[in-house]
Formats: C-alpha cells, sequence, structure tokens
C-alpha cells in the first residue's frame, strides 16, 4: 500500500536528504509564481469588464491568477516535505493552469465554440499524458536513473503544451497582438524545460555554497517569467476586447 508520506527524491539539490530544507534554492525560487500571482491580482483589479460577453474570461482569468499561486504553494511543500502528497500538490496546479489557459487562448483568440474547445482540450490532456509515460532509449537511461522517472525526467509530458503556445501563437500572431507574446512565452518555455531537464546530468558541475545545486530552481524562475507573459497576454486581450465593446448605459 502506498503511503502519502512516503519521501521521494527526484532533485539534484536534495540528493537522498529528507531533511525539509534539503533544497533552499529550488524551494526560495517558488517566490517567482507568488510575484507574478501578486502582479497578476493588481491588473485584475483594474480590469473593466463590464460586457456580459467578457465576464465569462474575466472569471478564468482570475482563476488563472489563482492557480499561478498555486503553482508556487504546491512547488514550495513539494521541495520541502517531499513526499507523495506534496507531489501532488505540485502538479496537480500545473496540470489544472494549462487547462485553463488553453481554454482562455482558444476562446478569447481563436473563438472556438466550447465544443471544439472540449475536444481540443481531451486532445491536449491525452497528448500530455502519453508523453509523459514515454521511456527514453537505453542511451539515455544516464539521464533519467538518478531520479527514477519517465524520459529527461519527465519533461516530455510538457511538449504538448509547447506545441499548443507555438501553434495559438503562429495562427493568430498576424491578427493579434497576444500571438507575439505567445511566441516569447514559447522560447521561455522552452528554455525552462531544457534546464529541468539538464538538473540532474548538471548536479556535479553547478556547485553553490559547497553544494550540488543543479538546474531546477532556474526552471521555476523561468516558468514564473512565461507565466508572467501568458497572464500579460490575457489580459491585453480581455482589456482591448472590453474597450472594443459598446458601452451600455
Amino acid at each position: 500500500m502506498t503511503s502519502w508520506g512516503e519521501q521521494v527524491f527526484r532533485y539534484c539539490e536534495r540528493a537522498r536528504d529528507a531533511a525539509f530544507w534539503a533544497e533552499p534554492f529550488n524551494a526560495v525560487s517558488n517566490a517567482g509564481f507568488l510575484l507574478v500571482a501578486i502582479w497578476g491580482l493588481a491588473r485584475l483589479r483594474r480590469l473593466n469588464t463590464a460586457a456580459p460577453e467578457d465576464r465569462g474570461g474575466h472569471v478564468l482569468l482570475a482563476v488563472l491568477v489563482g492557480l499561478t499561486a498555486a503553482i508556487g504553494i504546491g512547488s514550495f511543500l513539494f521541495h520541502t516535505f517531499a513526499t507523495r502528497w506534496s507531489r501532488l500538490a505540485d502538479v496537480v496546479p500545473i496540470a489544472i493552469f494549462m487547462a485553463c489557459y488553453l481554454a482562455f487562448a482558444l476562446r478569447v483568440f481563436l473563438g472556438l465554440s466550447p465544443w471544439r474547445i472540449m475536444l481540443c482540450l481531451g486532445i491536449f490532456l491525452a497528448a500530455s499524458g502519453l508523453m509523459a509515460s514515454i521511456a527514453c532509449p537505453v542511451s539515455l537511461a544516464s539521464v533519467t536513473s538518478f531520479a527514477r522517472e519517465p524520459c529527461l525526467k519527465g519533461t516530455m509530458g510538457y511538449v504538448p503544451a509547447l506545441a499548443a503556445l507555438v501553434l495559438i501563437g503562429s495562427l493568430v500572431r498576424k491578427r493579434h497582438a497576444a500571438g507575439h507574446m505567445l511566441m516569447i512565452a514559447a522560447g521561455l518555455f522552452l528554455a525552462a524545460m531544457l534546464l529541468r531537464w539538464l538538473d540532474a546530468r548538471a548536479c556535479t558541475t553547478v556547485i553553490i555554497l559547497g553544494r550540488p545545486r543543479g538546474t531546477h530552481a532556474l526552471w521555476h524562475l523561468i516558468n514564473a517569467a512565461t507565466l508572467a507573459v501568458l497572464l500579460s497576454a490575457a489580459f491585453d486581450a480581455l482589456g482591448r476586447r472590453t474597450a472594443a465593446s459598446p458601452s451600455r448605459s
């Protein structure tokens, strides 16, 4: 029977140390998500979405801001407690954020109908699960042996999210300013994915304050920047829709 309190050792900085502060860089770097969430909350309070057709987007945008904070909190819990339950607190908000932002982008940027959005979400979730379960070739076994995870430390599971950013950004960039921001977010996310994958491989070379640190903290910081760009694109898009709506007496 699986114990939710079982220790999980996955990252370079922790190694096999079960102490609460065994991953100080990985834990503290999650402050980036909280700062983005605070910024998002401030923008949300200034956003005027009086038009009824925009209220759904406003609600979803508020959910995205809340999920950004949840990502930081959940990841902090995982990089301090390092247990099975805290890992769930880490991965669930990320998965929900990806699905919610995709729904927002499909509706606001591409104008798809609800049933088409549901179809796209189903395909996205299935692809994410499939990619995350792919096993690496034997030649890459050394990359994954440290973490005992699926191929490339589970980073393969984020490939559909990267592909969605590139695809939607390419489709809308000629007629919507958000397209360029989505492409910037895709570039940042690709860099973050590479750093997540390199964490174990760079473990013996990234030494700070006398201990191996790896690159996972940089994954957090660049991901926080990615979410800031994505939220900015969403705020700008919703703000323009509201400005373009006819005023109501």
